[in-house]
């Protein structure tokens, strides 16, 4: 199979997963209570950032509603599943709203430390 039809079944079978009503109903400070509580930041960071060896990065820009579901429903490597007895659908779209309200951080060129150019050490005293 091509590239552009597994995306088509992928997208079909993920809009079956989480229903759109739960995502117009989505509030952003429970789920950011929800995040805490599932645990997610232990992996995540607190904002979604990720880690080098803990999990993946989730915000600013999360993945659509239905594919996250279908990642957190069935993952594979080391992260557990979060059934909807766990991890109702509601939830996840807290969730969801909360990590898509993250804003992006700056620039490394905005900031002076990590911007390119000249080694900026001083000379010991």
């Amino acid at each position: 199979m091509n590239a552009s039809v597994i995306r088509r079944v992928f997208s079909g079978i993920a809009a079956l997963v989480v229903s759109p009503a739960f995502a117009a109903d989505a509030d952003i400070e429970r789920g950011r209570a929800s995040y805490a509580r599932q645990g997610c930041y232990e992996c995540h960071g607190h904002v979604g950032q990720g880690g080098l060896m803990t999990g993946p990065r989730l915000a600013p820009s999360p993945l659509p509603l239905s594919a996250m579901a279908l990642i957190l429903r069935a993952p594979s490597g080391v992260m557990p599943p979060y059934s909807t007895r766990i991890l109702p659908d509601e939830q996840l779209a807290d969730i969801h709203a909360f990590l898509a309200s993250i804003p992006a951080g700056r620039p490394a060129q905005s900031i002076p430390l990590l911007a390119p150019g000249p080694a900026r050490v001083s000379p010991p005293q």
